[in-house]
Parts: structure tokens; C-alpha cells; sequence
């Protein structure tokens, strides 16, 4: 699926305007050019100018890059994804036009057919507590726990799940587990499953298997860490 031309523009946008206004312009670059998993060398030759540049940006060396020299970056990035296919533009994208940024939402991923709950399961290290009614996801959604919390409404909510609910909706950042279960009690409907990242099943809120029996949905623990976690989710068709 391509990406429209005003909805490259969005994210190529919201990227440099990331950059620009970040009190560390080199650590906000980095960030973006690891998430589109772009190396110097690579970011370098499609600018045609030297890697040790890109490091000098990055780690502080050549400061304040004039608003310029941030385009080409941004769009030296892009050009990289589009020529490997746009899998990362497609994600952004995505989030974009779903009317979430980065704090809340960190992937929205369509598959183009349904997988089985197991094979996610291996393919993302995660341990399932509760089996729910459904058996295959086809999608998923990685969000930030405390902010889709506290800053979503429930039609917010709901718009999460991008196309359909048939989906695992990933909370990251979580310590017990409450909130998010607590959170799908008013949630109609819920995703196929609930994934709680960074936590292990002994750390699980104690009532959270129960909620998740009585709502219907799988619930599942995932001990990696953030990075972790979106760079198995990306490897997922």
C-alpha cells in the first residue's frame, strides 16, 4: 500500500518539527533515524556527504542545524524507507491519520491475514495467563500505558484498534498491570487480546486474570523491553 503524497508530507513534517524544537536536537535525530532502522553510513551516502557528519549531529558536536539541514535529514530518512518498501512511513502514517502521535501510540500495524494467537505468542516472547474467546489477531497496536490512560476518551479509545478490534493491543511501561484492565472494563468492544509489556506474570495485578476471563480476551505478559518489543512486532507480516 503507498502512502499519499499530503500524508508523507504530515509525518515529514512532524519528524523535522520533533528535531527542531527538542532541547537535544541530536539525541531526537538519532531516535528517529534508529526507528527507521537507517544507519550513518546509509543516512550519509543518500546525502552524499561523510558518516562522521551524522555522528557530529548526533552526538552534540555540530550543534544547532539550521532548519535546512533538518529537512534534508528528514527526507534522506524517507527516501531510504520508500527505496526498502515504506514499512516504517506506512506505520507513521498510519498513527497520523488516526489522530495519535508518538507519546500515546508507538505502532498501529495491519497484517495482511490473520495470525494465530500462538504463533504471535513465539514471534513476540510473550507468556499467555488468560485464553480468550478468539484465537487469531490481525493486527496489533503498541501504546503507551499511562498516557492512553489518562489522556484518551473512550471514543479516543476505541480508535485505537485502527480497522478492527481483531487485534492485540499492547500496553507498554506497566508495573502491575490495574489500569489497563481496569480501563477494558469500559471498553466495548475489546481486543481480541491484551499484552502487558515490561512485567513478568508474578508481578500481575492480582485481579487482572479474573477481568480478563469476565471481558473474554486473552491476556498475555511480555518481559522485553520497549525497543525490544516494537523491533519483534515490525518483524511480524
Amino acid at each position: 500500500m503507498d502512502v499519499d503524497a499530503n500524508a508523507r508530507q504530515r509525518l515529514a513534517e512532524r519528524i523535522a518539527g520533533e528535531i527542531a524544537l527538542s532541547e537535544d536536537t541530536g539525541a531526537t535525530l538519532r531516535k528517529w533515524r534508529t526507528d527507521f532502522g537507517v544507519s550513518q553510513t546509509e543516512l550519509a551516502d543518500q546525502l552524499d556527504i561523510s558518516s562522521s557528519v551524522i555522528s557530529d549531529y548526533e552526538s552534540g558536536r555540530r550543534t544547532n542545524p539550521g532548519s535546512d539541514i533538518i529537512g534534508r535529514l528528514v527526507e534522506a530518512l524517507l527516501v531510504v524507507d520508500e527505496r526498502r518498501g515504506g514499512s516504517r512511513i506506512r506505520q507513521h502514517a498510519r498513527v497520523l491519520s488516526a489522530g495519535f502521535d508518538r507519546e500515546v501510540v508507538h505502532e498501529l500495524k495491519e497484517y495482511p491475514a490473520t495470525i494465530d494467537l500462538d504463533r504471535y505468542y513465539d514471534a513476540i516472547g510473550a507468556a499467555e495467563l488468560v485464553r480468550g474467546r478468539e484465537n487469531t489477531i490481525a493486527g496489533h497496536t503498541i501504546i503507551d500505558s499511562i498516557a492512553a490512560i489518562t489522556r484518551l476518551s473512550s471514543e479516543e479509545f476505541y480508535r485505537l484498534y485502527g480497522q478492527s478490534a481483531n487485534r492485540a493491543l499492547v500496553f507498554s511501561g506497566v508495573t502491575r498491570g490495574e489500569s489497563p484492565l481496569v480501563a477494558m472494563r469500559v471498553v466495548n468492544p475489546t481486543p481480541n487480546v491484551v499484552v502487558l509489556q515490561g512485567i513478568d506474570r508474578d508481578d500481575v495485578w492480582e485481579h487482572a486474570t479474573e477481568l480478563a476471563r469476565v471481558d473474554g480476551f486473552s491476556l498475555a505478559v511480555l518481559e522485553a523491553d520497549l525497543e525490544t518489543t516494537l523491533q519483534r512486532h515490525r518483524e511480524l507480516p
